[in-house]
């Protein structure tokens, strides 16, 4: 575990965003090679290693960790602090792959008691909900039976093993509607199309969405409101909402988006607007599937961990989901500690405790 440490605090202080995990990948690349013998396939942004017995007498597994880091500064005075100004690993993904790195080392050295392929996939991109999707439906076509992944998390005692049922993380999107009008002067707004009072109505909208009664949850965020500039002499022409939109499943997710989106059609029709919108950053529910779960549980109960069942879903979305709905997984969640600092704030980093149950977990996962 002291090398896995070491690897861990290696990859804090060399964060990458999504999309741009280049060094990442080469050194957990380079780490399975010199430390297993399982056999290594380079998929351009993503790769995974496998361990392949010489008897198969179960279905191939999966397990899947993220690789990306977030666009925070690092705060903390940390001996392997962050070496990239204004990135940092503040969701803990430079310990899930380096417990997955650890599973590889134990899986090396397991030719004789695992008798089933297993893929470790180191995947991209989580953040922004653009990296699961592609290595999900790779191992669909592999014919993987099932899949799992953890995430830490603050709030739960450490080391616990924290789990729900059925939808552990919601879907969402982030949406942004743009209005194009005209400029005029500041002095003759009347001879300009000003879309201040478009986007008023449409975040009107979005309030009157939050205070409906739903029989789950659903949340509309604004995250940015954008109308021309602060020119004083120039009556804006141009305007645009960002909204992250959240929702249990994707059915009701996609129903609110169809609201705003033809809402602000019937606005910009209206008012004489130019309008244009844009999807990003979308994740599907993570919904867990029961038999999966049951796992976790037996391998929590023979690790002698404390196992807690989530009442509420966890709010933050996670691109796991598009695995769940191509495979049969669950993912599980890691306490951090109690009073533990948040994910993607400043003031989080990764707990090295809760490394090896993590990789304890994984590997008795494939024993069942």
């Amino acid at each position: 575990m002291n090398k896995i440490i070491e690897l861990r605090h290696e990859l804090h202080r060399h964060p990458e965003l999504s999309g741009q995990e280049f060094w990442t990948k080469r050194r957990l690349m380079e780490f399975v090679k010199t430390n297993t013998n399982l056999q290594i396939v380079d998929n351009g942004a993503w790769f995974y290693a496998f361990f392949q017995p010489e008897i198969e007498d179960k279905p191939p597994i999966a397990f899947r960790a993220d690789m990306d880091a977030l666009p925070i500064c690092e705060e903390l005075n940390l001996s392997y602090a962050s070496q990239c100004l204004g990135i940092s690993h503040k969701c803990g993904h430079d310990g899930h792959s380096a417990a997955l790195a650890a599973l590889a080392v134990h899986l090396s050295k397991s030719a004789d008691v695992l008798k089933r392929k297993v893929y470790l996939v180191f995947q991209p991109a989580e953040e922004i909900g653009m990296g699961g999707e592609a290595c999900a439906g790779y191992l669909y076509e592999a014919g993987v039976s099932e899949v799992y992944a953890f995430h830490n998390l603050g709030g739960y005692p450490e080391k616990s093993i924290v789990i729900r049922e059925g939808i552990s993380q919601p879907a969402s999107e982030g949406i942004t509607i743009r209005f194009e009008g005209a400029n005029s002067h500041a002095a003759y707004p009347e001879q300009g199309r000003n879309p201040s009072f478009v986007i008023g109505k449409l975040l009107s909208r979005v309030e009157e969405i939050l205070k409906r009664k739903y029989d789950s949850m659903v949340l509309c965020t604004i995250v940015n409101i954008s109308v021309g500039t602060k020119d004083f002499g120039i009556s804006a022409g141009a305007g645009e909402l960002s909204v992250t939109i959240r929702a249990e499943d994707e059915q009701r997710m996609h129903s609110i988006e169809t609201e705003l989106v033809e809402y602000a059609k019937e606005l910009a029709l209206a008012e004489g607007f130019e309008f244009a919108y844009e999807i990003c950053d979308y994740f599907p529910e993570t919904r867990n599937h029961a038999q999966c779960l049951q796992k976790v549980r037996d391998a929590a109960e023979s690790l002698g961990c404390q196992l807690i069942e989530m009442n509420a879903l966890w709010r933050a979305s996670e691109d796991f989901g598009h695995y769940t709905k191509r495979i049969p997984g669950a993912i599980f969640y890691i306490g951090n500690g109690v009073d533990y600092a948040p994910l993607h704030t400043a003031e989080y980093d990764f707990n090295d405790n809760i490394l090896e149950i993590a990789e304890n977990m994984f590997f008795t996962i494939c024993m069942i």
